[in-house]
């Protein structure tokens, strides 16, 4: 997005009362939920809040797969409910990224909730005589520069974390640039790479097929998405990369409104059976009250706002 994000400031009591009564009829017409693309891990959690809010809001629930412009467009859309996103961390990290663009994405977006979170996974080529992060740390330090990790678009979660991995081990390894998730995946299985922190959906079978060692989840707690697995804060005090999705209205949405979607999407998220797909598409359900979303992304762009500058990650 263009501009940068500007904290809201105080409402007229005139609008408050402009909003309730927008929010009474809300909703009386289709709502567009837009996202990225078809297949993404956004498409899938947007897919499957659609399917719930059409019988919870008697409503049809339209997904819109926009791409990369999808935060754009619903920014510049009328904040009346209607237009909703659903998208991941990129929408606070890319401002720090873009080289003509600084940002706060709750000038143009109102966080309405958090809905998925995924770890990522610390997994090597099994030629690489290492078992453990521990290890990793010790050969990378005796072999400065020769260790090089994949990672697929600039300043998403695999990248992010592999530089956050440098940063906090003190070591020396180099990017390899690919396409996307899948290409560094076969460039990493291939061995063309030494390693990668894909998310741990990407990568479960190839670590159970044994084509993949896996050494650690980024996750700051054990988690079910990866079994078994030690956490890299045990071997990285404080480490922690965790890839996030959440939903979004545009800015000046009535507060009423926020708050019906945020309830509705919050009643879906925590049934039993939404969990279960979540998670069997390598995410877990997560929800929260939109000022909790607002300090997560508050909190999310202090952290990695620091990690890209002290990298020097740009276009």
């Amino acid at each position: 997005m263009k501009n940068a994000f500007r904290s809201a400031g105080l409402v007229p009591v005139a609008m408050l009362i402009v909003g309730a009564a927008a929010a009474q009829n809300y909703p009386n017409k289709s709502i567009r939920l837009v996202t990225v693309a078809p297949g993404s891990a956004n498409d899938i959690v947007a897919r499957l809040i659609a399917q719930e809010l059409r019988g919870a809001l008697g409503q049809s629930v339209i997904v819109d797969n926009r791409g990369t412009i999808a935060a754009e467009f619903v920014a510049r859309s009328s904040p009346d409910g209607y237009t909703l996103l659903l998208y991941g961390s990129a929408v606070w990290i890319s401002p720090f990224i873009q080289k003509h663009e600084t940002g706060n994405p709750l000038r143009d977006l109102a966080p309405i909730t958090l809905v998925a979170s995924s770890p990522n996974v610390l997994v090597v080529h099994p030629s690489l005589p290492v078992k453990s992060v521990k290890e990793l740390v010790a050969l990378a330090k005796a072999r400065p520069g020769e260790l090089n990790y994949a990672a697929g678009s600039l300043g998403a979660a695999p990248h992010l974390a592999s530089e956050l991995f440098k940063a906090m081990a003190g070591v020396d390894i180099v990017r390899v640039a690919y396409k996307g998730t899948g290409p560094s995946l076969i460039g990493l299985l291939g061995g063309q790479v030494e390693m990668m922190f894909p998310t741990a959906g990407s990568v479960t079978p190839h670590i159970k097929s044994g084509r993949l060692r896996a050494l650690a989840v980024t996750s700051l707690k054990p988690s079910a998405l990866a079994p078994g697995l030690p956490t890299m804060a045990e071997f990285l005090p404080g480490y922690e990369s965790v890839s996030l999705n959440g939903m979004f209205a545009p800015i000046k949405t009535p507060a009423a409104i926020v708050n019906l979607v945020n309830q509705e999407v919050a009643r879906i998220l925590n049934r039993p059976d939404a969990k279960e797909r979540l998670s069997g598409a390598g995410m877990d359900a997560v929800v929260c009250s939109p000022d909790e979303f607002a300090a997560t992304i508050k909190s999310e762009m202090a952290k990695w706002g620091k990690v890209i500058k002290d990298a020097g990650i740009h276009e």
